[in-house]
């Protein structure tokens, strides 16, 4: 067995082989499941066996080829954007409960990070200055005004 194979032909056992384990586990835990995607599987791959206009269909809605011939992504120069942590606090809620003044407050006690944090996620940047600001007393001039104007959005129409 697996005399005269292409490494192509071998790798393709792997990856059923695989499958197949994965599936026989599946089974093992929940035994509807895995019936059910079995089934799945075999009939989506035995029309692609059958139909080549299918099998091309699915090749190009699972984006085969594309994965492999697509350009590497250029890294910019500066290095890669960094990812910002979710902000420690929700200002929305705070400015619900204790109103500007309180926001304000609390929004003094955090760093300038902590803040820009708190800017990216609620998409407080809107003029792409804020992520470049130093200045504490800034962003939280900005993280109440934004926060202001939301909360109060369409009052004139209550």
């Amino acid at each position: 067995m697996g005399v005269g194979l292409s490494a192509d032909e071998l790798g393709l056992r792997r990856i059923t082989s695989d499958a197949e384990g994965s599936l026989a586990a599946l089974g093992k835990t929940n035994p509807e499941l895995g019936i059910a995607l079995s089934r799945l599987v075999q009939t989506v791959a035995d029309e692609a066996a059958r139909t080549p206009r299918f099998a091309k269909a699915l090749g190009d809605a699972l984006m085969l080829g594309a994965i492999q011939t697509a350009a590497p992504k250029p890294v910019p120069a500066c290095g890669p954007a960094t990812a910002r942590s979710k902000g420690v606090l929700d200002p929305f809620a705070v400015f619900e409960v204790s109103g500007s003044a309180g926001l304000r407050a609390r929004l003094k006690t955090l760093n300038v990070e902590q803040l820009k944090d708190i800017v990216a996620e609620h998409s407080m940047n809107y003029d792409k200055a804020a992520m470049r600001w130093k200045s504490a007393p800034r962003l939280v001039d900005r993280i109440v005004e934004r926060v202001q104007s939301r909360a109060t959005k369409g009052d004139v129409l209550r």
